[in-house]
């Protein structure tokens, strides 16, 4: 096949992909939730919904009704986009919702209606059943809950300070003991003191919901005559008496056979926190002062580094370039050593020149993906508000960047004199996403005998396949097409025939330890922020500085970039001319830093004891640890080829 005929094939196959997943949107649950507020009036219907359960322990997502707790006569998914089904977000309807009793069996739950001792439900314990709640009490699950897309946070008294601090979620139940006893028993949370906020409107009686609280207890409900569904009469608590549920002094113990009443209040509060700031409560769960003085002093000393480093190079460059050009005589130049005198061999193709090809490809697709998604990240569009958002947009960006990969493999595969253009755009292609995949199907697969919610579901897995091979490859093999077409990269000086002898190199400059040395200064100007996000990740919390988390990615280009040509300088200088992979890993051996301090938070903050939780942990930074590794290397493959050519064209050479 031609390669215009191809080029028509891959743009009609990638227009036909798209049209396939516009078409498949509203079945799939592919939406852009927008950003508008809700106003209620008095005693409108409000919608609680109930999201996965989720624990800091386990790491393994489970949907709400995969417990006994009391359910609405049908069971309806509310619409998940793609980053929110890969997260296991698992989103669904729940009994608080508003509705007449005689008709859906429903609960009241109204705008500015305040509601005591409202029962949900009874439930009665099987074996089975009341072995998975003591399951998931003894893996500290906490349930989560969504109003007007606001989550569910329950408020806790710092110990040292005398503020309030927000936790997503309540915990199903706590583990205790009775008074007198040393055996430990199984509790549940079955009574929920909900607090929702509002801000009114001065002009008009309409509200807007600016806060979601809770305050659960676990109470062994006693009946005051007998069972009469939600008009049951209870003495531990009745609105009528004036008894309401404060503590939890009588708790309702998990035992197999024995019943547990669900009941809940509903309190609402005005408060003057307006619309536009109601997520400031959640994004200011952590103490900031701490987070903001390590990232700046981070900045600084890598900023301070990057200009010594700068200043050096460019005064060593200057004296170098001015001495080889006043050279006079032709035995001066041979007399003359350094970086000049492995000219004829410093742009010989390296070996394997196919591979670094493809990984060069693949590195530009993701340092486009990371500058697409931070600059959206930062201008709000992926606000925490916007579930999933980030993760859905990092995945089509990335589709999307296919385009650059290809055109940029092409490109340098071209100038180390490659003909078979369509073998290097495969494997542009199918190496790095198909690792990828093959690690993200074994870890599910472990998830998935978990009966996890964090489990991809098939028609997701279709959809990612589907954005591979029917948006991705095509657009690789247009860039690749495209960038092969133009001329090829001329060097700027020849190459000869036969390569030159590299003299012995000092212990110094052994490839092993500056590779090694070279990824600690990227590490480094990047480690503090590392830490919040993987305590965003693991620990479910929110991360939203992302103008400094922009920062910071600037800061690691720059430090990449500064730590390459540095080290190929010197490399350079000791007549060793074998760059091309050296600038790659140097850069690049960041990511084995990475993924060593993500076993050292491992062991040091997370208090994983499963094995698949610990598999599962693992499989993912060791894939995040080698996305890392195809950036940082091709930053630096970059800067040093850019670096080469323009020295080696700066001086005269016969």
């Amino acid at each position: 096949m031609r390669a215009p005929a191809m080029l028509r094939c891959a743009a009609a196959a990638a227009a036909l992909a798209v049209l396939l997943l516009a078409a498949a949107a509203p079945a799939a649950g592919f939406y852009l939730p927008g950003v508008a507020p809700n106003d209620f009036a008095k005693s409108d219907p409000l919608q609680v919904k109930v999201n996965k359960l989720t624990s800091i322990k386990t790491q393994l997502p489970y949907t709400y009704y995969s417990l006994p707790f009391c359910k609405p006569a049908t069971i309806v998914d509310s619409a998940e986009n793609l980053g929110e089904v890969l997260r296991g977000d698992r989103i669904e309807n729940s009994p608080y919702v508003v509705g007449t009793l005689e008709q859906s069996k429903l609960i009241e739950f109204q705008m500015r209606e305040p509601k005591m001792c409202q029962i949900v439900c009874k439930a009665t314990l099987s074996e089975k059943e009341a072995k998975e709640l003591k399951e998931k009490i003894e893996d500290e699950y906490r349930v989560n809950m969504i109003l007007d897309n606001l989550p569910l946070v329950v408020p806790v008294t710092r110990q040292d300070k005398n503020t309030i601090a927000y936790q997503g979620g309540y915990h199903v139940g706590v583990k205790g003991q009775y008074s007198g006893s040393k055996e430990e028993k199984y509790f549940i949370h079955n009574h929920l003191s909900f607090l929702v906020k509002y801000h009114k409107d001065d002009d008009s009686e309409l509200s807007r919901i600016v806060g979601f609280e809770v305050t659960p207890f676990s109470v062994k409900h006693q009946v005051d005559d007998k069972w009469n569904d939600v008009n049951t009469r209870l003495t531990t608590c009745d609105p009528h008496a004036n008894k309401f549920v404060i503590s939890s002094e009588s708790p309702q113990e998990v035992e197999a056979g024995k019943d547990i009443i669900f009941t809940y209040d509903v309190r609402f509060e005005e408060s003057e926190i307006k619309w536009a700031s109601r997520w400031d409560t959640y994004l200011l769960m952590t103490d900031d002062q701490i987070h903001w003085f390590s990232i700046v002093n981070s900045l600084m000393i890598v900023l301070f580094l990057s200009g010594m480093v700068a200043m050096i190079m460019l005064r060593t460059l200057y004296r170098d370039i001015s001495r080889y050009n006043q050279l006079e005589t032709q035995e001066e130049a041979q007399e003359e050593t350094g970086w000049k005198l492995v000219h004829g061999d410093v742009f010989r193709p390296p070996t394997k020149s196919d591979l670094l090809c493809v990984y060069v490809g693949t590195g530009v697709q993701f340092f486009g993906m990371m500058l697409v998604t931070m600059i959206f990240a930062v201008l709000g569009f992926l606000s925490p508000s916007n579930r999933g958002g980030l993760m859905t947009a990092m995945i089509l960006v990335w589709v999307l960047m296919g385009l650059f990969a290809g055109y940029a493999s092409s490109r340098l595969y071209k100038m180390f004199k490659g003909s078979e253009w369509k073998k290097i755009t495969l494997q542009t292609a199918f190496l790095f996403p198909g690792i990828a995949f093959v690690i993200f199907f074994i870890l599910n697969a472990l998830i998935w005998g978990e009966k996890s919610s964090g489990a991809v579901p098939f028609t997701t897995m279709f959809a990612l396949v589907l954005l591979w091979f029917g948006i991705s490859v095509p657009l690789v093999f247009v860039g690749s097409y495209l960038g092969f077409k133009k001329p090829a990269m001329e060097p700027p000086v020849k190459t000869n025939k036969i390569p030159r002898q590299i003299p012995e190199q000092a212990w110094y400059m052994n490839p092993i330890f500056t590779i090694l040395i070279g990824g600690i200064l990227p590490f480094g100007a990047v480690f503090i922020e590392l830490f919040f996000i993987l305590t965003s990740i693991w620990l479910q919390q929110f991360y939203y500085i992302f103008g400094f988390l922009f920062l910071v990615f600037v800061i690691l280009i720059v430090t990449c970039a500064e730590i390459t040509i540095v080290l190929c300088y010197f490399q350079l200088c000791s007549e060793d001319y074998q760059w091309w992979w050296r600038s790659y890993l140097t850069s690049g051996s960041s990511a084995v830093y990475l993924f060593l301090y993500a076993a050292f938070y491992f062991f040091t903050k997370l208090q994983i004891t499963k094995l698949v939780s610990g598999i599962m942990y693992f499989g993912y930074m060791l894939l995040a640890s080698y996305a890392f590794f195809v950036l940082t290397g091709t930053i630096g493959f970059c800067a040093c080829f850019w670096f080469t050519r323009l020295i080696y064209s700066s001086v005269k050479i016969d």
